[in-house]
């Protein structure tokens, strides 16, 4: 029986405000894309990151981002002079601070979960501004136990962090389920131990169709339909 429900953070629970600033800066090319364009295209950069070089986008961005913004034009089928884009785009970020703020659903699903009875947890792979992003967010109030990889020392997908939160709230992984963004550290990761994982993608197999993983849902709103809670909130629906 499910006890513990395990959360990761960045876009399963928090997103930011980077494809405005990117619109902006591709303006300033006299290039026009849709917010909607620019988020696949993120969304699909992301996932080739995730699946081809593990834990970089973790890093400090500085070690990659060219190399990340490259890629971002590859998907939005444009070649603009990297060096000149990412000037633009840091005077333009200093204008408009990208910023990480909770999805609208965020609060309303982890409320709905906590008063149906279950205990809520965080693991993440995260630097020292985590707890600022939960705090702004108004979040870590709402989480029993709250684990963040630069705090103890490792990260996922090692299996080492999940069951340092097994221990720390002295729950089985059986009782436990996980839901993340990221099938190469939150899937496997959790594989390693025996707990069950959610996989969080928007836009069904699209981003991850190497993939042969059917638990996927499209937000942390589904975590509530995958347990059977009937009372939902109607804000959350």
């Amino acid at each position: 029986m499910i006890r513990y429900l395990w959360f990761d953070l960045g876009y399963t629970l928090v997103a930011t405000n980077r494809e405005e600033v990117y619109q902006k800066t591709l303006e300033r090319f006299a290039v026009t894309k849709t917010i909607d364009e620019i988020t696949m295209a993120y969304h699909q950069a992301d996932k080739l990151f995730m699946r081809e070089y593990p834990g970089v986008l973790g890093k400090d961005s500085k070690t990659f981002l060219p190399w990340y913004v490259g890629t971002l034009n590859y998907f939005l089928g444009l070649s603009l002079p990297i060096e000149d884009l990412i000037r633009i785009h840091l005077e333009l970020a200093k204008e408009q601070p990208i910023q990480w703020k909770a999805f609208e659903f965020t609060k309303p699903t982890l409320h709905c979960l906590k008063e149906a009875g279950y205990q809520l947890g965080l693991i993440s792979n995260w630097d020292q501004s985590a707890r600022e992003v939960l705090s702004h967010n108004q979040l870590e109030e709402l989480f029993d136990e709250i684990i963040i990889s630069s705090e103890v020392g490792v990260e996922k997908p090692d299996p080492a962090i999940f069951e340092l939160a097994l221990a720390r709230v002295q729950v089985t992984a059986e009782q436990s389920l996980y839901v993340g963004d990221n099938y190469y550290d939150d899937v496997r990761g959790c594989q390693q131990v025996g707990i069950h994982c959610l996989l969080i993608n928007p836009y069904n197999n699209q981003g991850i169709e190497e993939l042969d993983y059917t638990h996927i849902i499209p937000s942390i709103q589904g975590v509530v339909d995958y347990l059977g809670l009937k009372s939902i909130p109607q804000e959350i629906k």
